[in-house]
């Protein structure tokens, strides 16, 4: 291929026209702090391979828009350049959506002089006459425009074509010696071949073939140990732990053996919930699913997409919005929603800080953003809710957590694999890209992990994925399948695997299809490249699905059969790679065994309260976490598909924060008899990591009450809650990481419990640490992520906090005290602080009559109450009404208040603030009829803002700059 012809076509906007991704390049390096740089016009690069391509050849055409861009053609495939640039293009293997597109394109028009191409990108730079060009041109490449996990480039010199080209083809396995072996020797072989097991499920492997009375392939090897990962089989959660809680003076708080803890707070909560008729899959399949109205169902699940998203942003992101989609087309559903919850290091962070190999926050935080507006906008699905935060520990570890929710006809998921039937690859093809991401996810991460795990990264197609999705629902409708499985961590080993767990399958890898030659059959079956589903199809429907796919031009190719006697057989041609039986993959693993240990950090002394807190609320209001998200919530289309009611954004100006999204669904837009249907469903989330450096337990009750208050306070019935649990800890083998994670997942059962809200599915990431240069290891700080999800009765009553206006009466309902604990308040000094806020385990009972008033009509405004406490929910309902308010916080239900700054930024749970028209009051107090709810003002006619607590700490001020500061800029 090297010898073939090659045209380079170079595309610039016209002269005028201009390019505003070369003015945000040029911003983005004055955020790092290079210096020199004057402006950067883009160039779109395309090398086009064929053995009769000609310049003039039509396909060019596709390339450019002759009213607004120009474009040059060098037959050379390099071109010539002169002066300051840089040109960057993915590495041959990395997906290539572009050219990918590109090549359909011009096949279909008939095109076949086209055979290959490759996109990029030229940067040319314009600098200072002083600059150091070259240098200059260097910083930019590896500090902002490539990744070279997944990127090339060239400065100053145009970069050749680099097409993909068949590899040598391997040898189809390997045997692995593991018979006989020492513990260390077992250890150097899981190390060597990144399969993260320990010595224990080393060993079992071992005893395991030595019945057998042979060595495993290396396709064995990689098999196993991707379905025993921490990704897959959720160990650390089933496993037994020894558990001890001692307080800050080391008395012991609480002490147990503790068999699963998964099956003893998670299940358990479940089985306790209210309502069980409700739930028709939980914790078994690729989505939890409860029942919606009568005919429908509602999915829902969550994943995380942390290490990927260390090492390319982009990727990592895009494929994990991917990823979660594909979970909810694995249940048979239309996703409808998508959230998005995301956790980076500090964006001010110097350069000097970084650790060895890791990207700044800011560059992780862009990459991410574009990666998930890229994939949920291209596939026409509303990204509707989430949440950011900011924190030192996630410097070398973001949390990327994807949600996706979708509707399906009740009983329609069919997840039964029938022997005989055909096993079905439908979608994209497979590559080398995402290998070991399932075992990758287990390991900790260092400075040399970009180097070792780069093949881990993926990068996403979704107009595949889109493609793919509408012959799933077709055929769904339709009957084409008896089982579907997203071919997501593990690749096909993953989705066969559980498909075949009780009953087998043979598989021929000789007919997967290949984006690239030269394949090992391990990397065949272990690859997790992007949009590709498994279906189970009966030779009877097997036509039909292939005339569907190629409707939409997608791909579905039979692989094998399901068998009828439990082992998994997999061939390469005539050779067979692998015989594995099912219970010993699924169920051979060893329970592992843990220790916990957890103490309450020493409490730290509170700092005196200021007499005036004016000017701690703008500066909390302009904190990163809580100022405003619109910059990246505008980029997200939350419009299509035409079911958003309740936006992320809200208020007079659309730039207040909504609690949660509500939604009508598609498919529910219209009742049977032509109505506008009036049921919808509601999306919260609760997150609150500093709180869990103080107390995990503490934690898992904030972050379940925030999201259930979120979901409440848009209209929800709090009856009709169902939680999502996603837990990001460090290593679960060291017993303070354990031993926190323990007593966190407690608290979330019996905050579950006490809300009557039932889990139906969850993920944990654990591993979240770096290893820098000297050894040291550093953990996130433990992350429990809970996604609430409800109905709506009537989305036509359903409120937010924009309904407010001048005279209306202001109330708080909940119980305030003047805990600091883990706030945000005391976070912008890095202070901890010494007591957290103490659980409301009786709260349900005033969230079911605030729904009911707020059904009744009798609320023009609602907000939670969660970070900053009061004084920011106050501080946003004066910026969504664009009014001013007045309140006494002294009046807020709970006893007198000692410190002003505890009652205004406190953050305890089960608090909401309230508007009511002053025709309502009446109705109001006797509906709430409660001790919890109390009068604290009014909002004003003019915008004057005034709180005031304890007689001593005062908020004086005006909308207008409540607004600046929300939007950042404190005066």
């Amino acid at each position: 291929m090297s010898d073939m012809p090659t045209l380079r076509v170079e595309v610039r906007a016209r002269p005028g026209r201009g390019d505003g991704r070369g003015r945000a390049v040029l911003a983005a390096a004055q955020e790092l702090g290079i210096a020199g740089l004057r402006g950067v016009e883009i160039v779109d690069l395309f090398w086009l391979g064929g053995d009769a391509l000609q310049p003039d050849d039509a396909v060019l055409d596709l390339l450019h828009d002759p009213v607004l861009q120009q474009a040059e053609v060098h037959a050379s495939g390099a071109g010539t350049r002169s002066g300051t640039y840089v040109e960057v293009a993915r590495r041959p293997g990395v997906t290539d959506a572009q050219a990918e597109s590109l090549l359909l394109i011009a096949e279909k028009l008939g095109l076949r002089a086209l055979r290959h191409a490759a996109t990029g990108h030229r940067y040319e730079l314009d600098v200072d006459a002083d600059a150091d060009a070259a240098s200059l041109a260097a910083r930019l490449a590896e500090g902002l425009l490539a990744n070279v996990v997944v990127d090339r480039f060239a400065t100053c010199a145009p970069l050749a074509a680099a097409f993909l080209e068949p590899l040598p083809t391997p040898e189809a396995t390997q045997q692995v010696p593991v018979r006989g072996c020492d513990d260390d020797a077992l250890l150097a072989v899981s190390a060597e071949r990144r399969l993260s097991l320990d010595l224990r499920e080393m060993q079992a492997v071992a005893r395991h073939f030595e019945t057998l009375g042979r060595d495993p392939t290396d396709l064995e090897l990689e098999m196993i140990a991707q379905t025993w990962s921490e990704h897959c089989v959720h160990k650390t959660f089933k496993a037994k732990v020894q558990q001890r809680e001692l307080d800050a003076a080391g008395e012991v708080l609480f002490e147990a053996e503790i068999d699963s803890i998964f099956k003893t707070w998670i299940v358990a909560a479940t089985a306790k919930a209210a309502r069980p008729e409700r739930l028709r899959s939980v914790f078994v399949d690729n989505a939890g699913i409860v029942a919606f109205d009568d005919d429908y169902d509602l999915a829902l699940k969550v994943e995380t997409h942390n290490h990927p998203s260390a090492l390319e942003p982009f990727g990592g992101a895009n494929t994990g919005v991917g990823g979660v989609v594909r979970d909810i087309l694995g249940v048979s559903a239309r996703p409808i929603a998508n959230l998005d919850v995301l956790c980076f290091g500090p964006p001010d962070l110097p350069a000097s800080a970084l650790p060895a190999g890791v990207l700044p926050p800011r560059r992780i935080a862009a990459g991410v953003i574009d990666g998930i507006e890229d994939y949920g906008n291209k596939m026409g699905i509303p990204t509707v809710a989430g949440a950011i935060t900011y924190d030192a520990g996630y410097v070398a570890n973001p949390l990327v957590f994807c949600g996706t929710l979708g509707i399906l006809p009740t009983g329609s998921h069919r997840n039964r694999a029938n022997p005989g039937d055909r096993v079905v690859v439908l979608g994209g093809r497979t590559g080398r890209d995402g290998l070991r991401g399932a075992t990758f996810s287990s390991m900790s991460m260092g400075q040399e992990t970009a180097a070792i795990a780069s093949t881990s990264v993926q990068i996403g197609h979704p107009i595949h994925e889109k493609a793919a999705m509408e012959v799933v629902l077709q055929a769904r409708d339709a009957g084409l399948y008896t089982a579907i499985t997203d071919c997501g961590a593990g690749g096909l080993s993953s989705a066969v695997g559980e498909m075949a767990a009780r009953i087998g399958a043979d598989i021929d890898l000789t007919t997967v299809p290949l984006k690239v030659q030269g394949l090992a059959a391990w990397e065949i079956w272990l690859s997790e490249a992007q949009e590709r589903m498994v279906l189970a199809v009966p030779d009877a429907q097997w036509e039909a699905l292939v005339q569907l796919a190629m409707r939409h031009g997608s791909e579905a190719t039979t692989i094998g059969r399901f068998r009828d006697d439990g082992q998994l057989v997999v061939r390469h041609g005539e050779r067979e790679v692998a015989r594995l039986d099912g219970a010993f993959l699924h169920d051979g693993i060893p329970q592992r065994e843990l220790v916990g240990l957890w103490q309450a950090p020493a409490p730290e002394p509170l700092p005196p309260c200021p007499e005036q807190l004016t000017a701690g609320l703008l500066r909390l209001l302009a904190s990163p976490g809580i100022r405003s998200k619109e910059e990246i919530l505008r980029r997200y289309d939350h419009e299509v598909q035409g079911g958003t009611r309740g936006k992320p954004l809200c208020g007079v100006a659309a730039d207040a924060p909504a609690d949660a999204a509500v939604l009508v669904p598609l498919d529910r837009a219209r009742t049977a008899d032509g109505e506008e249907a009036r049921r919808g469903v509601a999306l919260g989330v609760g997150l609150a990591p500093r709180l869990g450096l103080l107390d995990p337990y503490a934690m898992a009750w904030a972050v379940v009450d925030e999201a259930i208050r979120n979901v409440v306070a848009a209209g929800a019935d709090p009856d009709e809650v169902a939680l999502l649990d996603n837990f990001c800890w460090g290593s679960p083998t060291l017993p303070d990481r354990m031993g926190a994670l323990v007593r966190c997942t407690r608290g979330c059962h019996d905050a579950a419990v006490a809300f009557g809200a039932p889990y139906i599915s969850g993920k944990d990431s654990l591993h979240n640490e770096y290893r820098d240069a000297d050894g040291v290891r550093r953990a996130i700080p433990g992350t429990l992520l809970v996604t609430a999800m409800a109905t709506v009765p009537d989305v036509g009553e359903a409120c937010s906090p924009e309904g407010a206006r001048a005279g209306d009466r202001l109330y708080v309902l909940g119980v305030s005290d003047d805990a600091l604990g883990g706030s945000a308040w005391l976070g912008l000094d890095d202070q901890l602080g010494d007591i957290a806020p103490a659980a409301v385990p009786d709260a349900l009972a005033d969230y079911r009559r605030l729904h009911a008033a707020i059904r009744d009509g009798l609320c023009a405004a609602v907000h939670d109450v969660s970070e900053g406490g009061l004084g920011v929910a106050l501080a946003e309902l004066a910026i969504a009404a664009r009014c001013g308010l007045d309140a006494d916080l002294d009046r807020a239900p709970g006893s007198a208040p000692e410190r002003g700054d505890g009652r205004l930024f406190g953050e305890r749970g089960g608090r909401f603030v309230i508007a009511v028209r002053p025709a309502d009051v009446r109705a109001f107090e006797a509906a709430m009829g409660s001790e919890r709810i109390g009068r604290v003002g009014e909002m004003r006619a003019d915008d004057r803002v005034q709180m005031a607590a304890a007689g001593q700490g005062r908020v004086a001020t005006r909308v207008r700059a409540l607004v600046d500061a929300f939007r950042g800029h404190v005066r």
